[in-house]
């Protein structure tokens, strides 16, 4: 049936049921994790996520929407696809009694970057570096150096070399951050320039009587 509204006639062609259309290129963006360092010294934590059709476009909005309000030295970013996820466990369950031993595996070692949820609601935080050929590897030699130790409820192991860090020469980009006190409501006195605009209506007022 055909419409006289021209906001129903501006619609694509309706496609029938159980048909369905191929998707064009950039229909949908690939999801980043986005993990900050606010101090040197401090362990990276997991901030959130970005959508972006690649990973450098991901690092310059994972810049834009997670470091531009407060401190921060460092950031990097890797695609959600490539971050290798533990079970996640319920009350005092420690994440690692989940994780079945994975015996040394032959061949070439890689860096990979574990991270540990002490808490629900909380943030993933950098635990180490540990050497392995698998993310399940790399898991059990993460629990050989870590466990027993503070709870963990999950557990990320991420491969150093999908990571996009922030090299040395880009850390210049937040050195001015701490400056802009712009960005801070604290430093609008909008409070003490209404009590003394008040006062001086007030004053007047008292003139003209």
């Amino acid at each position: 049936m055909k419409s006289l509204d021209p906001r129903v006639r501006r619609l694509p062609p309706a496609v029938e049921l159980n048909q369905t259309l191929p998707k064009s290129p950039l229909d949908q963006f690939v999801t980043f994790e986005v993990f900050v360092q606010p101090k040197d010294g401090k362990p990276f934590e997991h901030e959130g996520i970005v959508h972006a059709p690649n990973l450098e476009m991901a690092y310059v909005l994972a810049k834009e929407a997670f470091t531009r309000r407060f401190d921060c030295v460092s950031m990097y970013v890797v695609e959600s696809g490539k971050v290798n996820v533990s079970p996640l466990t319920e009350g005092d369950t420690n994440a690692y009694d989940l994780i079945e031993d994975v015996p040394g595996q032959a061949g070439e070692k890689e860096s990979y970057e574990i991270y540990h949820l002490a808490k629900r609601g909380k943030q993933h935080v950098h635990a180490g570096s540990v050497q392995a050929c698998l993310p399940r590897e790399a898991m059990t030699i993460a629990k050989q150096k870590w466990y027993p130790g503070k709870g963990v409820c999950n557990i990320w192991a991420i491969r150093t070399a999908d990571i996009r860090f922030t090299s040395p020469e880009e850390k210049d980009l937040w050195l001015t951050l701490p400056d802009k006190k712009f960005r801070d409501a604290a430093e609008y006195k909008g409070g003490e320039k209404l009590k003394s605009f008040l006062e001086a209506k007030g004053q007047q007022n008292l003139n003209h009587h």
